[in-house]
Protein backbone atom coordinates (compact mmCIF):
# COMPACT_ATOMS: atom_id res chain seq x y z
CA UNK A 1 0.00 0.00 0.00
CA UNK A 2 1.12 3.22 -0.76
CA UNK A 3 1.08 5.39 2.71
CA UNK A 4 0.61 9.15 2.40
CA UNK A 5 3.77 11.18 2.25
CA UNK A 6 5.20 11.09 6.00
CA UNK A 7 2.93 9.12 7.53
CA UNK A 8 4.55 5.66 7.13
CA UNK A 9 2.07 2.41 7.55
CA UNK A 10 2.25 1.38 11.51
CA UNK A 11 0.40 -0.95 13.17
CA UNK A 12 -0.73 2.57 15.30
CA UNK A 13 -1.72 4.14 11.83
CA UNK A 14 -3.58 0.58 11.31
CA UNK A 15 -5.11 1.60 14.07
CA UNK A 16 -6.35 5.19 13.25
CA UNK A 17 -7.12 3.85 10.25
CA UNK A 18 -9.57 1.76 11.29
CA UNK A 19 -11.39 4.17 13.92
CA UNK A 20 -11.66 6.37 10.99
CA UNK A 21 -13.76 3.90 9.05
CA UNK A 22 -15.84 3.10 12.34
CA UNK A 23 -16.88 6.75 12.32
CA UNK A 24 -17.83 7.00 8.45
CA UNK A 25 -19.57 3.74 10.15
CA UNK A 26 -21.21 5.52 13.00
CA UNK A 27 -22.04 8.00 10.72
CA UNK A 28 -24.07 6.21 8.49
CA UNK A 29 -25.50 3.60 10.94
CA UNK A 30 -27.17 6.70 13.02
CA UNK A 31 -28.42 8.26 9.85
CA UNK A 32 -30.30 4.87 9.63
CA UNK A 33 -30.59 3.96 12.91
CA UNK A 34 -32.48 7.17 14.64
CA UNK A 35 -35.74 6.90 12.79
CA UNK A 36 -36.86 4.13 14.73
CA UNK A 37 -36.64 5.47 17.83
CA UNK A 38 -38.93 7.83 16.52
CA UNK A 39 -41.47 5.65 15.32
CA UNK A 40 -44.05 6.30 18.42
CA UNK A 41 -43.97 10.12 17.47
CA UNK A 42 -44.89 9.23 14.08
CA UNK A 43 -47.07 6.94 14.84
CA UNK A 44 -49.06 9.23 17.41
CA UNK A 45 -48.25 12.57 15.91
CA UNK A 46 -48.62 11.97 12.15
CA UNK A 47 -51.00 8.91 12.01
CA UNK A 48 -48.85 7.01 10.37
CA UNK A 49 -49.31 3.22 10.73
CA UNK A 50 -47.04 -0.03 11.49
CA UNK A 51 -47.49 -0.66 7.59
CA UNK A 52 -46.11 2.64 7.01
CA UNK A 53 -43.68 3.33 9.11
CA UNK A 54 -42.13 -0.26 7.77
CA UNK A 55 -41.80 1.67 4.37
CA UNK A 56 -40.20 4.76 5.99
CA UNK A 57 -37.64 2.56 7.68
CA UNK A 58 -37.29 0.41 4.35
CA UNK A 59 -36.48 3.60 1.87
CA UNK A 60 -32.82 3.63 3.08
CA UNK A 61 -32.01 0.15 2.51
CA UNK A 62 -34.35 0.45 -0.79
CA UNK A 63 -31.99 3.28 -2.10
CA UNK A 64 -29.01 1.90 -1.00
CA UNK A 65 -29.97 -1.68 -2.68
CA UNK A 66 -30.41 -0.59 -5.76
CA UNK A 67 -27.74 2.21 -6.03
CA UNK A 68 -25.28 -1.04 -4.72
CA UNK A 69 -26.50 -3.05 -7.85
CA UNK A 70 -24.89 -0.46 -10.01
CA UNK A 71 -21.98 0.37 -8.19
CA UNK A 72 -21.16 -3.28 -7.90
CA UNK A 73 -20.28 -3.12 -11.54
CA UNK A 74 -16.98 -0.63 -11.19
CA UNK A 75 -16.55 0.12 -7.94
CA UNK A 76 -13.26 -2.26 -8.40
CA UNK A 77 -11.93 -0.36 -11.41
CA UNK A 78 -11.00 2.67 -8.64
CA UNK A 79 -8.62 3.54 -5.75
CA UNK A 80 -10.37 2.68 -2.46
CA UNK A 81 -9.90 6.04 -1.31
CA UNK A 82 -11.14 7.94 -3.83
CA UNK A 83 -14.29 5.92 -4.44
CA UNK A 84 -15.16 6.52 -0.67
CA UNK A 85 -14.34 10.06 -0.74
CA UNK A 86 -16.53 10.51 -3.80
CA UNK A 87 -19.60 8.06 -2.00
CA UNK A 88 -19.40 9.87 1.00
CA UNK A 89 -19.06 13.40 0.27
CA UNK A 90 -22.84 12.07 -1.59
CA UNK A 91 -23.76 10.71 1.56
CA UNK A 92 -23.23 14.02 3.48
CA UNK A 93 -24.87 16.28 0.76
CA UNK A 94 -27.99 13.55 0.78
CA UNK A 95 -28.27 13.84 4.84
CA UNK A 96 -28.45 17.38 4.43
CA UNK A 97 -31.51 17.14 2.48
CA UNK A 98 -33.27 14.81 5.15
CA UNK A 99 -32.75 17.64 7.74
CA UNK A 100 -34.72 20.08 5.15
CA UNK A 101 -37.47 17.72 4.02
CA UNK A 102 -40.93 19.60 5.27
CA UNK A 103 -43.03 16.20 4.83
CA UNK A 104 -43.54 12.63 5.15
CA UNK A 105 -43.53 12.29 1.42
CA UNK A 106 -40.09 14.67 1.01
CA UNK A 107 -38.58 12.55 4.25
CA UNK A 108 -39.34 9.30 2.39
CA UNK A 109 -37.54 10.59 -1.16
CA UNK A 110 -34.59 12.22 1.10
CA UNK A 111 -34.48 8.94 2.50
CA UNK A 112 -34.17 7.11 -0.34
CA UNK A 113 -30.94 9.26 -1.41
CA UNK A 114 -29.53 9.05 1.27
CA UNK A 115 -29.43 5.20 1.44
CA UNK A 116 -28.32 5.19 -2.44
CA UNK A 117 -24.83 6.60 -1.04
CA UNK A 118 -24.89 5.54 2.91
CA UNK A 119 -25.08 1.48 1.61
CA UNK A 120 -22.34 2.11 -1.36
CA UNK A 121 -19.82 3.96 1.51
CA UNK A 122 -20.49 0.87 3.98
CA UNK A 123 -19.43 -2.21 1.76
CA UNK A 124 -16.24 0.18 0.82
CA UNK A 125 -15.26 0.79 4.16
CA UNK A 126 -15.42 -3.36 4.55
CA UNK A 127 -13.87 -3.44 1.06
CA UNK A 128 -10.61 -1.45 2.91
CA UNK A 129 -10.77 -3.40 5.81
CA UNK A 130 -10.01 -6.52 4.07
CA UNK A 131 -7.03 -4.91 1.81
CA UNK A 132 -5.41 -3.84 4.36
CA UNK A 133 -5.55 -6.20 7.07
CA UNK A 134 -4.61 -9.61 6.99
CA UNK A 135 -6.94 -12.72 7.97
CA UNK A 136 -5.31 -13.32 11.21
CA UNK A 137 -6.47 -9.74 12.29
CA UNK A 138 -8.92 -9.52 10.39
CA UNK A 139 -11.69 -10.36 13.33
CA UNK A 140 -10.45 -7.93 15.91
CA UNK A 141 -10.36 -5.01 12.52
CA UNK A 142 -13.89 -5.86 11.90
CA UNK A 143 -14.59 -5.68 15.80
CA UNK A 144 -13.10 -1.91 15.36
CA UNK A 145 -15.64 -1.08 12.69
CA UNK A 146 -18.36 -2.62 14.23
CA UNK A 147 -18.40 -0.40 17.11
CA UNK A 148 -19.95 1.94 14.78
CA UNK A 149 -22.82 -0.07 15.56
CA UNK A 150 -22.71 0.35 19.55
CA UNK A 151 -21.37 3.96 18.98
CA UNK A 152 -24.73 4.70 17.04
CA UNK A 153 -26.89 3.31 20.56
CA UNK A 154 -24.73 5.04 23.41
CA UNK A 155 -24.53 8.70 21.58
CA UNK A 156 -26.02 9.22 17.85
CA UNK A 157 -29.44 7.73 18.90
CA UNK A 158 -29.64 9.47 22.25
CA UNK A 159 -27.92 12.35 21.53
CA UNK A 160 -30.12 12.90 18.03
CA UNK A 161 -33.18 12.92 20.45
CA UNK A 162 -32.44 14.92 22.40
CA UNK A 163 -31.41 17.25 19.47
CA UNK A 164 -34.96 16.65 17.80
CA UNK A 165 -36.65 17.30 21.12
CA UNK A 166 -35.01 20.34 21.59
CA UNK A 167 -34.55 21.97 18.27
CA UNK A 168 -36.95 19.64 15.69
CA UNK A 169 -36.19 16.51 14.12
CA UNK A 170 -34.49 18.17 11.01
CA UNK A 171 -31.55 19.19 13.26
CA UNK A 172 -30.88 15.62 14.35
CA UNK A 173 -29.96 15.25 10.48
CA UNK A 174 -28.15 18.46 10.14
CA UNK A 175 -26.05 17.23 13.13
CA UNK A 176 -25.08 13.56 11.34
CA UNK A 177 -24.43 15.57 8.29
CA UNK A 178 -21.76 18.09 10.24
CA UNK A 179 -19.95 15.30 11.58
CA UNK A 180 -20.15 13.45 8.67
CA UNK A 181 -18.34 16.45 6.82
CA UNK A 182 -15.68 16.61 9.29
CA UNK A 183 -14.91 12.84 9.14
CA UNK A 184 -14.94 13.30 5.15
CA UNK A 185 -11.64 15.85 5.91
CA UNK A 186 -9.89 13.16 8.46
CA UNK A 187 -10.20 10.88 5.84
CA UNK A 188 -8.83 12.54 2.89
CA UNK A 189 -6.12 13.62 4.99
CA UNK A 190 -5.50 10.30 6.76
CA UNK A 191 -6.17 7.20 4.42
CA UNK A 192 -3.73 5.65 1.31
CA UNK A 193 -4.28 5.14 -1.83
CA UNK A 194 -5.72 1.33 -2.18
CA UNK A 195 -4.44 0.40 -5.52
CA UNK A 196 -3.59 -3.39 -5.67
CA UNK A 197 -6.68 -5.11 -6.38
CA UNK A 198 -6.20 -2.60 -10.12
CA UNK A 199 -3.93 -4.78 -11.15
CA UNK A 200 -5.82 -8.09 -11.30
CA UNK A 201 -7.93 -9.80 -14.22
CA UNK A 202 -10.51 -7.79 -13.02
CA UNK A 203 -9.21 -4.82 -15.63
CA UNK A 204 -11.10 -5.07 -19.42
CA UNK A 205 -13.79 -7.01 -17.93
CA UNK A 206 -17.45 -7.03 -19.07
CA UNK A 207 -20.19 -6.09 -16.93
CA UNK A 208 -21.68 -9.71 -17.24
CA UNK A 209 -18.33 -10.84 -16.71
CA UNK A 210 -17.46 -8.96 -13.41
CA UNK A 211 -21.26 -10.19 -12.65
CA UNK A 212 -20.26 -13.82 -13.24
CA UNK A 213 -16.45 -13.38 -11.12
CA UNK A 214 -18.73 -12.57 -8.19
CA UNK A 215 -22.19 -15.22 -8.21
CA UNK A 216 -20.40 -17.20 -10.47
CA UNK A 217 -18.35 -18.52 -7.65
CA UNK A 218 -20.13 -20.74 -5.36
CA UNK A 219 -18.56 -19.68 -1.98
CA UNK A 220 -19.08 -15.97 -3.12
CA UNK A 221 -22.82 -16.90 -3.29
CA UNK A 222 -22.84 -18.84 -0.09
CA UNK A 223 -21.67 -15.87 1.81
CA UNK A 224 -23.79 -13.53 -0.10
CA UNK A 225 -26.53 -15.04 0.97
CA UNK A 226 -25.50 -15.86 4.65
CA UNK A 227 -25.59 -12.05 5.01
CA UNK A 228 -28.88 -11.23 3.71
CA UNK A 229 -30.24 -14.02 5.54
CA UNK A 230 -29.08 -12.44 9.13
CA UNK A 231 -29.92 -8.68 7.78
CA UNK A 232 -33.78 -10.36 7.28
CA UNK A 233 -33.51 -11.35 10.63
CA UNK A 234 -32.69 -8.72 12.14
CA UNK A 235 -34.63 -5.94 10.31
CA UNK A 236 -37.81 -8.44 11.19
CA UNK A 237 -37.70 -7.09 14.72
CA UNK A 238 -35.31 -4.32 15.18
CA UNK A 239 -37.47 -1.50 13.48
CA UNK A 240 -40.51 -1.99 15.85
CA UNK A 241 -38.40 -2.43 19.14
CA UNK A 242 -39.26 1.29 19.98
CA UNK A 243 -43.28 1.10 19.57
CA UNK A 244 -43.10 -2.48 21.11
CA UNK A 245 -41.62 -0.96 24.07
CA UNK A 246 -43.57 1.97 24.51
CA UNK A 247 -46.90 0.19 23.58
CA UNK A 248 -46.92 -2.80 24.85
CA UNK A 249 -44.12 -3.33 27.74
CA UNK A 250 -45.00 0.36 29.20
CA UNK A 251 -41.90 2.35 28.87
CA UNK A 252 -42.05 6.52 28.17
CA UNK A 253 -40.54 7.87 25.02
CA UNK A 254 -38.20 9.85 27.41
CA UNK A 255 -37.26 6.07 28.27
CA UNK A 256 -35.74 4.98 25.19
CA UNK A 257 -32.61 7.02 24.99
CA UNK A 258 -31.95 5.35 28.35
CA UNK A 259 -32.73 2.04 26.56
CA UNK A 260 -30.36 2.73 23.46
CA UNK A 261 -27.65 3.96 25.60
CA UNK A 262 -27.51 1.07 27.77
CA UNK A 263 -27.35 -1.41 25.50
CA UNK A 264 -25.11 0.41 23.43
CA UNK A 265 -22.33 0.53 26.21
CA UNK A 266 -22.99 -3.25 26.48
CA UNK A 267 -22.37 -3.83 22.56
CA UNK A 268 -19.43 -1.69 22.99
CA UNK A 269 -17.72 -3.65 25.11
CA UNK A 270 -18.73 -6.85 23.47
CA UNK A 271 -17.77 -6.07 19.59
CA UNK A 272 -13.76 -6.15 20.17
CA UNK A 273 -14.07 -9.04 22.55
CA UNK A 274 -16.36 -11.20 20.07
CA UNK A 275 -13.99 -10.28 17.21
CA UNK A 276 -10.83 -10.93 18.82
CA UNK A 277 -12.26 -14.86 19.83
CA UNK A 278 -13.27 -14.91 16.34
CA UNK A 279 -9.94 -14.55 15.29
CA UNK A 280 -8.67 -17.34 17.73
CA UNK A 281 -10.77 -19.75 18.15
CA UNK A 282 -12.71 -19.72 14.15
CA UNK A 283 -14.93 -17.57 12.53
CA UNK A 284 -17.35 -19.72 12.00
CA UNK A 285 -17.65 -21.53 15.42
CA UNK A 286 -17.74 -17.88 17.25
CA UNK A 287 -20.55 -17.04 14.69
CA UNK A 288 -21.97 -20.25 15.50
CA UNK A 289 -22.00 -19.73 19.18
CA UNK A 290 -22.93 -16.13 19.73
CA UNK A 291 -26.03 -16.52 16.84
CA UNK A 292 -27.26 -19.39 18.95
CA UNK A 293 -27.10 -17.42 21.77
CA UNK A 294 -29.00 -14.53 20.16
CA UNK A 295 -32.25 -16.81 19.56
CA UNK A 296 -32.90 -16.39 22.79
CA UNK A 297 -33.25 -12.16 23.09
CA UNK A 298 -34.86 -12.35 19.79
CA UNK A 299 -37.70 -14.21 21.37
CA UNK A 300 -37.45 -12.58 24.62
CA UNK A 301 -37.77 -9.11 22.90
CA UNK A 302 -40.64 -9.70 20.30
CA UNK A 303 -42.82 -11.32 23.77
CA UNK A 304 -41.61 -9.16 26.23
CA UNK A 305 -44.91 -8.55 28.42
CA UNK A 306 -45.50 -5.14 30.80
CA UNK A 307 -42.20 -5.05 33.25
CA UNK A 308 -40.11 -2.71 34.78
CA UNK A 309 -37.99 -0.65 32.96
CA UNK A 310 -34.65 -2.10 34.40
CA UNK A 311 -36.09 -5.58 32.98
CA UNK A 312 -36.87 -4.20 29.94
CA UNK A 313 -33.55 -2.18 29.62
CA UNK A 314 -31.62 -6.01 30.28
CA UNK A 315 -33.40 -7.82 27.64
CA UNK A 316 -32.44 -4.50 24.85
CA UNK A 317 -29.06 -5.03 26.68
CA UNK A 318 -28.70 -8.88 25.86
CA UNK A 319 -30.56 -8.39 22.12
CA UNK A 320 -28.04 -5.49 21.10
CA UNK A 321 -25.01 -7.49 22.47
CA UNK A 322 -26.19 -11.05 20.51
CA UNK A 323 -27.91 -10.08 17.64
CA UNK A 324 -25.33 -7.30 16.84
CA UNK A 325 -22.57 -9.26 17.96
CA UNK A 326 -23.39 -12.12 15.39
CA UNK A 327 -22.36 -9.61 12.61
CA UNK A 328 -18.37 -9.01 13.56
CA UNK A 329 -17.85 -12.73 12.85
CA UNK A 330 -19.88 -13.26 10.03
CA UNK A 331 -18.25 -10.32 8.37
CA UNK A 332 -15.19 -10.87 8.91
CA UNK A 333 -16.33 -15.03 7.05
CA UNK A 334 -17.87 -13.46 4.49
CA UNK A 335 -15.05 -10.39 4.03
CA UNK A 336 -12.70 -13.23 4.26
CA UNK A 337 -14.43 -15.22 1.52
CA UNK A 338 -14.25 -12.75 -1.46
CA UNK A 339 -11.20 -13.11 -3.76
CA UNK A 340 -9.52 -10.15 -3.64
CA UNK A 341 -8.92 -8.92 -7.53
CA UNK A 342 -13.24 -8.78 -6.78
CA UNK A 343 -13.44 -8.13 -3.39
CA UNK A 344 -14.89 -4.64 -3.93
CA UNK A 345 -17.50 -6.09 -6.30
CA UNK A 346 -18.09 -8.75 -3.77
CA UNK A 347 -18.60 -6.58 -0.91
CA UNK A 348 -20.95 -4.21 -3.11
CA UNK A 349 -23.04 -6.87 -4.04
CA UNK A 350 -23.18 -8.29 -0.51
CA UNK A 351 -24.21 -4.64 1.39
CA UNK A 352 -26.85 -4.55 -1.74
CA UNK A 353 -28.60 -7.77 -0.86
CA UNK A 354 -28.22 -7.37 2.88
CA UNK A 355 -30.14 -3.89 2.37
CA UNK A 356 -32.38 -5.22 0.38
CA UNK A 357 -32.95 -7.94 2.89
CA UNK A 358 -33.93 -5.41 5.54
CA UNK A 359 -36.04 -3.45 3.71
CA UNK A 360 -38.04 -6.04 2.61
CA UNK A 361 -38.03 -7.81 6.05
CA UNK A 362 -39.16 -4.45 7.75
CA UNK A 363 -42.17 -4.20 4.91
CA UNK A 364 -43.07 -7.75 5.86
CA UNK A 365 -43.09 -7.47 9.51
CA UNK A 366 -45.19 -4.34 8.94
CA UNK A 367 -47.74 -6.18 7.21
CA UNK A 368 -47.86 -8.51 9.74
CA UNK A 369 -48.37 -6.43 12.57
CA UNK A 370 -51.43 -4.63 13.82
CA UNK A 371 -52.70 -2.27 16.24
CA UNK A 372 -54.84 -2.21 19.03
CA UNK A 373 -55.09 0.47 20.94
CA UNK A 374 -51.50 1.99 20.69
CA UNK A 375 -50.62 -2.02 21.06
CA UNK A 376 -48.61 -3.89 18.81
CA UNK A 377 -50.22 -7.05 17.91
CA UNK A 378 -48.44 -10.30 16.34
CA UNK A 379 -45.01 -9.11 17.01
CA UNK A 380 -44.48 -12.98 18.18
CA UNK A 381 -44.91 -14.31 15.10
CA UNK A 382 -42.33 -12.25 13.49
CA UNK A 383 -39.64 -13.15 16.43
CA UNK A 384 -40.47 -16.69 14.91
CA UNK A 385 -39.50 -15.85 11.67
CA UNK A 386 -36.34 -14.43 12.52
CA UNK A 387 -35.76 -16.80 14.94
CA UNK A 388 -36.50 -19.55 12.15
CA UNK A 389 -34.00 -17.10 9.76
CA UNK A 390 -31.08 -17.31 12.33
CA UNK A 391 -31.55 -21.58 12.26
CA UNK A 392 -30.94 -21.08 8.58
CA UNK A 393 -27.45 -18.73 8.82
CA UNK A 394 -25.87 -20.95 11.58
CA UNK A 395 -26.67 -24.24 8.77
CA UNK A 396 -25.45 -21.67 5.88
CA UNK A 397 -22.18 -20.90 7.86
CA UNK A 398 -20.26 -23.48 7.44
CA UNK A 399 -20.24 -23.54 3.62
CA UNK A 400 -18.55 -20.52 3.60
CA UNK A 401 -14.63 -20.79 3.66
CA UNK A 402 -11.87 -17.90 3.96
CA UNK A 403 -9.51 -18.62 1.29
CA UNK A 404 -7.42 -15.15 0.44
CA UNK A 405 -4.54 -14.42 2.36
CA UNK A 406 -4.72 -10.09 1.87
CA UNK A 407 -2.30 -8.40 3.87
CA UNK A 408 -1.15 -4.28 3.84
CA UNK A 409 -0.43 -3.41 0.32
CA UNK A 410 3.59 -1.96 -0.09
Amino acid sequence: MTAAPGLPLTAARERLILLLLAGVQFTHIVDSMVLMPLGPQLMRRMGVTAGEFGLLVSAYTFGAAASAMLAAFHIDRFDRKHALLVIYAGFVIATGLCALAPTFWTLLAARIVSGIFGGIAGAVVFAIVGDLVPDERRGAATGIIAMGFPLSAIAGVPVGLLIGGAFGWGATFAAVAAIAAILWLLAKLLLPSLNRHRHGEVQGQTLASRFGAVFGDPNHRNAIVLGAILMFASFLVIPFISPYMVGNVGLTEGDLPLLYLCGGSATLLSAHFIGRQADRRGKVRVFRWVAAMSIVPLLVTTNLPPVPVPVAIAASMMFMVLVSGRFVPAMALINGAALPRVRGAFLVFNSALQQLASGVASVVAGSILGSEGGRLTHYWVVGLIAVAATIAGIVLAGRVQIRDAAGPQK
